[in-house]
């Protein structure tokens, strides 16, 4: 694992081993670019996972990708490539953002990782030596972007998936079939004796939608597609995914296979994390298959709520994304983990807004923590030369915000253990809120004047500065990246934030000494950045058409959406040796990079388009030009008498944005 990522302030100084700690996210569907949507789960994942290693646990945090299924090997055939090349630099572009988001996993698991299909294989097979799996015909509706199953009585209002409301398709074929009805009376008393499930509404949902109407077998296999894991004694049958997806809990231990053997000392798991809409198969079938296996159990399965953006679910397969490496590249990492875990209530789902994210980041941020950690360090350094006098004095009211920085420790930690993460950054910011409070009430400015008073002023900027260590090192955890840089200001050793150092007050040297640095959260311009972001950010509003469009090639939003615009830049040009008219260019799409040919040799000289921001079709089937590969179209307007104009975008536009 990447240790700049992995080397927390504290972690040297906590030798305390509480044993084991195993949490998982679910493994992410690479159907397209990762979006704000997936950083949830990922990034209160690692918040946990720190936290834990903070406590001093031996954690490890598994995330992945589900690579196999209809849709990948639909997409794939569309652009002509083989399912694995197609999925290889989304892949890289899912594990680029967990770079960017500073995501501390210990292990990433692939569907298609060598060891995970034989272990897939030989469960399958186990299943069905056991008698749990049994080969019939599946008949029902399937949604394809989704990757479900469902029955007429399960589809929404318009006979669409209830989950992303596109057509379904009706699905039939030979199909092998899991025997979970045989289990869910085991299954519903697991799920109401026990405190697997939360919030306790999700169990209630599990209950009254999936197991009292009748918990039908499952369909774990297919014929209508390859692309999967194959099933070793039937091989024109390829492993359904949830079968497929979910044993990556246990394969990435090392369950039926050598490529790692940490299964017996890791599972069970303590915590699966999962949005709401896959909780019945984490809960449900998760549950069944490891009973089948007389596999323990996991602890805790905790299924979130969505983000949503402009009143829907944002989902890729709605069309509602949000670019987090445009937000991470405005902010920074830790601004943007800060404002997703902060705004997102426990169960429920949250709003996302360009107007959210700033007026956090100022409020909370700029004007709470940054400007509490400013304004102490300013005044250390402005009346004591940045060091302070060991003799202090104190007085009545700093009771208080001892007694609140010295008890933030254990609220904190039963609200992270419960991922109710939220609630944690909740009791946190109200010792900062105290604390900013507190510099009113004893004026260190009015102290400052008056010699006679420099022990007490030593006195309330010490408590300032050490109820500072406290909330910084319980923020370690959700902002990584800029805490060791608050604790550097503040001049904290690295021993002074250990787990057992954050539940005491007074642990700084009484003559710490203050380091004076950048600004931490700067102040952004909120009318100025909400325009700015709705241009690059926010998804396209319908048009309505002027009377004088051409009306007989008229086509709906829907189909105008099949197409795909994307920027790029031209990073090398040069003229197609056949051809008279063709150039060749090479384009960085922020992804893996691509090749396209086009028509624009007689009004454009290849040194003229190297470092130029273009727009693409990016999803256009590649065709072979004069014998050269072309992977897209670069859109161009008729500027009149015979001349062409390439659209050329604005140099700070990130490459691979999506043109709306």
């Amino acid at each position: 694992m990447r240790e700049n990522i992995r080397a927390d302030y504290s972690e040297e100084s906590n030798k305390v081993n509480k044993g084991k700690y195993y949490i998982t996210t679910p493994i992410y569907y690479p159907s397209g670019n990762p979006h704000i949507g997936h950083c949830y789960t990922t990034v209160a994942c690692d918040t946990i996972a720190r936290f834990k290693r903070l406590e001093g646990y031996d954690v490890m945090f598994l995330t992945g990708t589900d690579e196999h299924g209809m849709k990948i090997e639909q997409k794939a055939k569309e652009q002509g490539v083989t399912p694995k090349e197609y999925v290889d630099p989304i892949v890289e572009n899912f594990k680029r953002l967990w770079e960017t988001m500073d995501i501390s996993y210990d292990r990433y698991i692939r569907t298609t990782d060598d060891y995970h299909v034989k272990s897939v294989q030989r469960i399958f097979k186990k299943l069905y030596d056991k008698g749990y799996i049994y080969k019939g015909e599946y008949t029902g509706k399937y949604c394809t972007p989704c990757e479900s199953f469902w029955t007429d009585s399960q589809l929404d209002e318009n006979g669409c998936c209830p989950d992303c409301h596109r057509p379904v398709i009706d699905a039939h074929e030979e199909a092998y079939f899991l025997k979970i009805s045989d289990f869910a009376d085991k299954v519903e008393k697991f799920l109401t004796e026990t405190d697997y499930l939360t919030p306790k509404s999700r169990v209630n949902e599990m209950i009254n939608n999936f197991i009292k109407p009748g918990l039908e077998d499952l369909c774990v296999s297919r014929t209508s597609f390859t692309w999967g894991i194959p099933v070793e004694f039937d091989p024109k049958h390829v492993v359904y995914v949830w079968i497929d997806a979910l044993s990556n809990y246990i394969t990435a231990l090392g369950y039926e296979n050598d490529a790692y053997d940490d299964f017996d000392k890791y599972w069970p798991a303590d915590l699966h994390m999962t949005a709401k809409e896959i909780v019945r198969f984490h809960s449900i079938v998760w549950i069944i298959m490891l009973m089948m296996l007389d596999l323990p159990l996991p602890k805790h399965l905790y299924g979130h709520g969505w983000i949503n953006f402009n009143g829907q679910k944002m989902a890729k397969s709605v069309g509602n994304v949000i670019d987090p490496f445009v937000l991470a590249q405005r902010y920074g990492s830790d601004a943007v983990r800060f404002q997703i875990l902060r705004d997102m209530p426990y169960g429920s789902d949250c709003n996302f807004s360009n107007e959210i994210m700033v007026n956090r980041i100022n409020t909370d941020l700029a004007n709470g923590f940054g400007n509490l950690v400013s304004r102490t360090v300013a005044m250390a350094d402005k009346y004591f030369g940045g060091t302070l006098p060991e003799e202090r004095e104190e007085n009545d009211p700093d009771g208080e915000l001892i007694e609140m920085a010295q008890s933030l420790r254990d609220k904190v930690a039963p609200l992270v253990e419960q991922a109710q993460l939220a609630k944690a950054l909740e009791e946190i910011f109200k010792v900062i809120a105290r604390a900013n409070k507190y510099i009113d009430e004893t004026e260190p400015w009015v102290l400052g004047k008056d010699g006679q008073k420099k022990a007490r002023l030593a006195g309330v900027l010490y408590n300032l500065l050490d109820t500072i260590r406290i909330c910084a090192g319980l923020l370690m955890a959700f902002m990584p990246k800029t805490m060791p840089k608050v604790l550097e200001q503040i001049g904290a050793p690295a021993n002074s934030a250990g787990f057992e150092e954050l539940g005491r007050f007074g642990v700084l040297p009484a003559n710490v000494t203050v380091h004076k640095g950048d600004v931490l959260f700067p102040r952004i311009d909120v009318d100025k950045e909400i325009d700015e972001l709705n241009a690059l950010l926010t998804p396209a509003k319908t048009i309505r058409e002027d009377e004088d469009l051409d009306r007989a090639n008229i086509i709906t939003i829907d189909k105008f959406a099949e197409v795909k615009l994307r920027s790029g830049e031209i990073t090398a040009c040069e003229k197609v040796a056949k051809s008279k008219k063709l150039l060749k260019l090479t384009v960085d799409d922020g992804r893996h990079g691509r090749q396209i040919v086009s028509g624009i040799s007689n009004w454009y000289k290849p040194e003229d388009l190297v470092g130029r921001k273009i727009v693409f079709v990016a999803n256009l089937a590649p065709a072979k030009l004069c014998g050269e590969l072309s992977e897209g179209m670069i859109l161009a307007c008729d500027a009149g008498d015979d001349d062409v104009r390439v659209l050329f975008l604005d140099g700070d536009v990130p490459n691979g944005s999506t043109i709306r």
